[in-house]
């Protein structure tokens, strides 16, 4: 059940974060989920220590930890869109 909780949770983080970067376009449902996965573990590890609380990876499932976890999946998205400029040029 744990599982589904984050496929659902991260699809919605995720799809969040594409809308505020303008990236919702290029993404699907797939993406948005994958993205706001691995956004929960970039926040968790990265700006959760930073705030001091709680995250997603612990199981603390409160406004605090979606807050982190989108966090997480903005910068995600940031950097990704960094290193695609990048490498156009």
């Amino acid at each position: 059940m744990n599982i589904v909780i984050w496929l659902i949770v991260g699809g919605v983080i995720g799809w969040l974060a594409s809308l505020v970067m303008k990236t919702s376009g290029q993404q699907g449902i797939v993406l948005n989920v994958v993205v706001g996965v691995v956004g929960a573990f970039i926040g968790g590890y990265v700006i959760s220590p930073l705030i001091g609380g709680g995250n997603i990876n612990q199981q603390d499932f409160s406004v605090q930890s979606l807050v982190v976890s989108f966090l997480g999946s903005v910068l995600l998205l940031a950097v990704v869109g960094l290193l695609r400029r990048a490498t156009a040029r």
